[in-house]
């Protein structure tokens, strides 16, 4: 069973960073393409960043280029969101997805990720 376990979440102040973790377990993840999305409350899940299985390729969302910086370790089976210069318009729950495969017509959305964790709460005051 695949699982995807977030940490790193906690109040900050703004300008203030974080580091996020997705720990990975249950397959190999060699192949994988990771995402980091968040949802604050009343919105809708929001897509904040990629990269590629080969690592070769991210991309990130207008609102956190620039501030955010997604990396892997494949040793690790673990990704991470390097969060700077954070704004109080940051504060959201924070989730990682993983997925099998990489589109980039459809890297944005959430349909395109198989396996997602259970979310880690950022919050930035101001």
């Amino acid at each position: 069973q695949v699982q995807l376990v977030e940490s790193g979440g906690g109040l900050v102040q703004a300008g203030g960073s974080l580091r996020l973790s997705c720990a990975a377990s249950g397959r190999t993840f060699d192949d994988t393409t990771w995402a980091w999305f968040r949802q604050a409350p009343g919105k809708e899940r929001e897509f904040v960043g990629v990269i590629s299985w080969s690592g070769d390729d991210t991309n990130y969302a207008d609102s956190v280029k620039g501030r955010f910086t997604i990396s892997t370790d494949s040793a690790k089976n673990t990704a991470y969101l390097q969060m700077n210069n954070l704004k109080p318009e940051d504060t959201a729950v924070y989730y990682c997805a993983a997925s099998t495969y990489y589109s980039v017509s459809n890297y944005h959305l959430t349909s395109h990720y198989d396996y997602w964790g259970q979310g880690t709460q950022v919050t930035v005051s101001p």
